[in-house]
């Protein structure tokens, strides 16, 4: 793993997917961030928020030493068969520009129909002939998202990394999206990424973990 490509349906699904992990490796591997969604007025975002979403973008790049930042300007919630086609097409721009050995999406049975599309249509795109470079794919899990799937396919780790040594950077990174966060019982809080994380090192040996689902993987 040298060259990271982070998938955000939506900016904050990066950190609570795997915000540990990157604050692991963001002085060892070169991370890159695409951004699939953006925020508009005419979908009744006001000025402030937008201006808002951007300082926060901005935090997290220089918080994770991101090398590159791409946003590809869909708008949030409306990611649909219509514009698939767009997707697929921008995704593997994507792909030849970054070349990344390692690929973080979100899990394709997600609640948010965001989720679900982008990791269709990079499926769709990651055939290893076509981009030889890539090693790994693996799915994060998003708190709210994942395990609030009620009728699809569950989640089931298979690759799990230590974190235990940066799951407090974890925290300290959620904390620049305040409005996606709220207290305990809200489903995306301190206190259920810290338990989730607990569990996820329960399960794999380690004091804290995120756990991913391997996709893909050769030397």
């Amino acid at each position: 793993m040298k060259k990271i490509l982070v998938i955000s349906p939506h900016p904050d699904d990066e950190i609570i997917g795997c915000g540990a992990t990157l604050s692991k490796y963001k002085n060892s591997k070169s991370i890159n961030w695409v951004i699939i969604t953006k925020m508009s007025q005419k979908k009744g975002f006001s000025k402030k928020k937008i201006n808002q979403r951007e300082k926060e973008i901005n935090k997290i790049v220089q918080m994770l030493k991101i090398k590159k930042t791409i946003k590809l300007d869909f708008d949030t919630g409306y990611l649909n068969k219509g514009n698939l086609d767009k997707l697929i097409k921008n995704l593997s721009s994507v792909l030849k520009e970054i070349k990344p050995d390692t690929i973080f999406c979100p899990f394709i049975n997600d609640a948010h129909s965001d989720h679900f599309f982008v990791t269709h249509a990079l499926n769709s795109i990651s055939k290893v002939f076509r981009h030889p470079y890539i090693k790994n794919v693996l799915m994060y899990e998003t708190l709210s998202e994942t395990n609030m799937n009620l009728v699809k396919k569950r989640f089931k780790p298979n690759y799990y990394i230590d974190v235990t040594k940066h799951i407090n950077s974890k925290i300290s990174l959620t904390k620049i999206y305040k409005s996606e966060f709220n207290k305990h019982p809200f489903p995306r809080s301190k206190k259920t990424i810290k338990a989730l994380a607990e569990l996820r090192g329960s399960e794999s040996g380690y004091d804290y973990a995120e756990a991913f689902q391997l996709l893909f993987h050769r030397n």
